[in-house]
């Protein structure tokens, strides 16, 4: 599969366009210039072409160490990996000098490009598209990335600039898979064969992005001292060990009540879905603050959306006493957040590297608990026991009767448990249970369900018979 890099000056329509060719809205749109600042890969489909796809930010001129100097620097690295390149310019807007000076940048790349002169929808769109040709670029591909106007002249230019990529036999585009990514594979059993899914998110300047580079052991996500410069979220490929991984980078979450501009809301929602489709979470915390309101907000987040949870300790190289601080941490873990009672807390630096190899282990240890599965036989040895020692309270002079119990499925584990008068169970039973389960197979960190089914009573309805 071919790479192709989106490329421009700020608020040209690159995501928007990205969002066309991907088929859904993955990268954050808004009016706004400087909105992407990573680059972001998603799998196009033009006609019958799939291949990557990579969102970049806005090209502006800058010191090396400038957040626009870092933001290029993560352009040219989507540049040096492209096999071709889409160099948009804004043609209602016209040409700036900033198109001008890129264009040179653009052309020194010696790589295959297509001029697109973007927004080229009516009269004034379709003139402006016209001087593009004083880029020295070739010919301007006129087109409106947001109404899907001229992707059949885009198509033909790829053709044209990639004939050996392009040439696909007759009918093997058709067989191929269409998947997007970001679909969610729940519902399924443990597959190795499969990207696990992990998020990672956290509160602003917890150093989600940093630690991620230093797993990948490259300069992938743009970082830096500014809190909030992660906006979209980044799902990235890569393979630790025999497992092929799809982690995401999220944009760092606030209280609601801080939250005040649009795109920061748009970036939120965001991290949320990314939190809701992933297997595993891992909750960042700054080790200088751990456990704020937000975290624990966050964890809640996770366990709701039953996914399991490793709390990373970031910073870590910052902390003095870290045994005794370590121990510390895992007791307000367990007093803090008994509805994922165990989830590993994990200390780790993003600096330094230190701890990542243990957190990565603590990532898949967690994910096959997640999966797991115990047979109705050993739940049901093990209920009898529980029930003998402690049964259920009378409620109401009722007597309750547990019968007996099944996992229906696991991802996250949830239980069935049968019998009589199930409905006037009270809360702190089931809670009783769900700790014992915990702890009996060894569920640590992952949500536990459990839903109650009454036993139909053969008589009801029927009205005795006088003799």
């Amino acid at each position: 599969m071919f790479t192709v890099a989106i490329i421009g000056r700020p608020n040209v329509g690159k995501s928007t366009l990205f969002n066309r060719l991907a088929g859904k809205k993955l990268a954050l749109v808004d009016d706004r210039p400087g909105v992407t600042r990573d680059r972001r890969e998603g799998e196009a489909k033009l006609g019958d072409l799939v291949f990557k796809i990579v969102d970049t930010a806005g090209l502006e001129e800058g010191d090396t160490a400038s957040l626009q100097g870092r933001m290029r620097a993560q352009t040219e690295a989507a540049i040096d990996g492209a096999d071709a390149i889409f160099f948009v310019f804004d043609s209602r807007a016209g040409l700036s000098p900033t198109d001008r000076f890129f264009a040179n940048l653009v052309r020194r790349a010696d790589k295959p490009l297509i001029l697109i002169a973007n927004k080229a929808e009516g009269r004034a769109g379709a003139a402006g598209a016209l001087e593009g040709f004083d880029l020295g670029l070739g010919e301007p591909v006129p087109l409106s990335a947001e109404h899907g106007d001229g992707f059949a002249e885009l198509y033909a230019a790829l053709r044209e600039a990639l004939p050996e990529a392009t040439e696909l036999p007759a009918g093997l585009a058709e067989d191929r898979p269409r998947a997007r990514p970001g679909e969610d594979e729940d519902g399924t059993e443990l597959d190795v064969t499969k990207p696990l899914r992990i998020a990672i998110i956290g509160r602003p300047n917890a150093g989600k992005s940093t630690l991620l580079n230093k797993i990948l052991g490259q300069e992938r996500l743009l970082t830096g001292p500014e809190p909030g410069l992660t906006r979209d979220t980044i799902g990235i490929d890569f393979a630790w060990g025999n497992r092929q991984i799809k982690m995401f980078d999220t944009a760092g979450l606030r209280k609601r009540a801080r939250v005040e501009q649009g795109l920061e809301k748009l970036a939120g929602a965001d991290a949320l879905r990314a939190a809701k489709f992933a297997e595993v979470v891992v909750l960042l915390l700054d080790a200088t603050i751990p456990f704020e309101k937000q975290d624990l907000t966050l964890a809640d987040l996770a366990e709701r959306e039953g996914r399991a949870l490793v709390i990373g300790v970031n910073k870590w190289d910052l902390i003095e006493a870290k045994s005794a601080k370590l121990v510390e941490l895992r007791e307000e873990a367990a007093r803090l957040l008994p509805q994922v009672k165990g989830a590993p807390v994990m200390p780790v630096s993003g600096a330094t590297g230190q701890g990542i190899e243990q957190l990565m282990e603590a990532i898949f240890r967690v994910h096959a608990t997640w999966n797991k599965r115990i047979s109705t036989g050993r739940l049901n040895r093990w209920l009898e026991a529980v029930i003998e020692q402690t049964p259920p309270p009378a409620v109401a002079g009722r007597r309750i009767k547990i019968r007996y119990m099944t996992q229906l499925r696991a991802r996250p584990p949830y239980f069935v448990i049968f019998g009589n008068q199930l409905e006037a169970l009270p809360a702190s039973y089931e809670r009783f249970l769900v700790n014992g389960l915990r702890q009996a197979f060894d569920l640590p960190g992952v949500p536990i369900r459990i839903s109650k089914k009454t036993s139909d009573n053969p008589y009801a309805g029927k009205r005795s018979r006088q003799r």
